[in-house]
């Protein structure tokens, strides 16, 4: 009797570190389901700076008043629905590397950014897929 007894808890006990790990991959699974693509392009013409400390690097809304040159345009494009935070480090991290000082939203938008095929080969149907897509120019003020 006590062997049963033994049998059956071990039974629960895998069962138990079963949900637990299960529980624990589905968590990591959907924290990793946000992404944040970007992409940076200098403007020709403008010479290359040393990249800036990211955490000086400023986030504005509208174009400042003080002097500046453009540096460059930076894409974000985020997957999922990433916190403002992480859109907003990314961003700073890009400004930064090209040595901004400051990154200027421009464009917060969704927009076509591809498609697939549906239904059977003799009558699919194409569906369009959107996306966000957040364009920053980097900015350098003028010493």
């Amino acid at each position: 009797m006590s062997r049963l007894v033994c049998l059956q808890s071990f039974k629960e006990y895998r069962m138990t570190r079963h949900a637990i790990v299960a529980a624990v991959i589905s968590v990591m699974l959907l924290a990793g389901c946000s992404t944040v693509s970007v992409q940076k392009r200098a403007y020709l013409g403008v010479p290359a700076y040393q990249p800036t400390d990211p955490a000086k690097v400023e986030i504005l809304r509208t174009e400042p008043t003080r002097p500046f040159d453009r540096l460059g345009e930076i894409d974000l494009e985020p997957a999922g629905n990433p916190p403002v935070q992480k859109l907003e480090q990314k961003l700073k991290d890009a400004a930064a590397q090209m040595g901004a000082d400051a990154a200027v939203i421009v464009a917060d938008k969704t927009r076509l950014m591809g498609g697939y095929v549906t239904g059977p080969w003799w009558g699919g149907q194409i569906v369009p897929e959107y996306g966000r897509v957040i364009v920053a120019v980097a900015i350098r003020y003028r010493q």
